[in-house]
């Protein structure tokens, strides 16, 4: 094995979880988007600055794979919409239901954020980056890393909270 594989390995499972954050839930899709991923950083390994950080680089060609992603599919014309395996995954519990709704409940709402609050949300909530780690994988400022966040949180509570309904991906349009 070499010895950019041997550094990569442990942190696939990471990128793994990041990657289905942002495809919604859909294996394949994220499967598909760690081994391109994977293969991109090992193609250009030569180029990584070896005092760099390599967890933020893993996670910045990931994600920068799924943004060319999207603008490939919108330029196709197709729409990603809310999947349905979210639903499938609930914990297998006998007698749970309050927690598995609550759980469900969770998934449906971040599913339901956008993008930019999604990726945010979980790089520092779920992988634990710092801000400054964040800002660098989503090639924004600190400050909108904040932003961000703060406004991510803030739907995800109302919508637990029952104070709205489920958080829109794209602002209603009045007629």
């Amino acid at each position: 094995m070499p010895a950019e594989a041997g550094s990569i390995e442990p942190h696939i499972p990471g990128l793994r979880r990041f990657a289905r954050a942002l495809v919604r839930g859909d294996r394949e899709r994220a499967d598909d988007l760690v081994q391109d991923s994977l293969e991109r950083a090992l193609s250009s390994w030569h180029l990584r600055r070896a005092e760099g950080d390599l967890r933020g680089w893993l996670y910045t060609i990931l994600y920068n794979r799924f943004l060319s992603e999207q603008h490939r599919q919108k330029r196709r014309g197709v729409h990603d919409a809310l999947s349905e395996s979210i639903e499938s995954e609930l914990p297998q519990i006998t007698g749970g239901q309050d927690a598995a709704l609550e759980h469900r409940d969770l998934m449906r709402a971040f599913a339901a954020l956008p993008e930019e609050h999604r990726s945010v949300l979980f790089l520092v909530g779920v992988e634990d980056l710092s801000y400054e780690q964040a800002a660098r994988v989503l090639g924004v400022p600190i400050g909108t890393v904040m932003s961000r966040l703060s406004r991510g949180r803030e739907r995800l509570r109302l919508f637990l909270n029952h104070d709205l309904g489920a958080p829109r991906s794209t602002p209603r349009r009045e007629k």
